[in-house]
């Protein structure tokens, strides 16, 4: 099987860029928080080898699947033909079950 392009929706950059300042936040170190959001980016585009391996949660909506990474965040995603589109990564305890009933993506 091909492995699937993936993109980012700007919400998901936009996470990623909150948990580089969550993990500086908590490390006080730089190079932690790029190492840290390198190997999240690095997981979410492996994702695209084998896109139907996270979880379904369409409970939450249509065609949601979700990831963990490193037991500290998750990643949310959709795919949309051959593409798997990462909506949103959230980190640190955060309640994406709720944020993402209320009405995120």
């Amino acid at each position: 099987m091909k492995a699937f392009s993936v993109i980012f929706l700007e919400s998901a950059t936009a996470d990623i860029l909150d948990v580089y300042r969550w993990v500086y936040d908590v490390s006080r170190d730089p190079a932690t928080a790029e190492r840290f959001t390198a190997r999240l980016m690095a997981s979410c585009r492996r994702i695209g080898d084998a896109p139907y391996g996270g979880r379904q949660r369409d409970d939450l909506f249509q065609g949601l699947r979700i990831m963990p990474f490193e037991k500290r965040a998750v990643i949310a995603y959709l795919i949309d033909g051959d593409t798997v589109v990462i909506t949103n990564v959230f980190y640190g305890g955060r309640d994406y079950e709720s944020l993402l009933r209320d009405g995120g993506e």
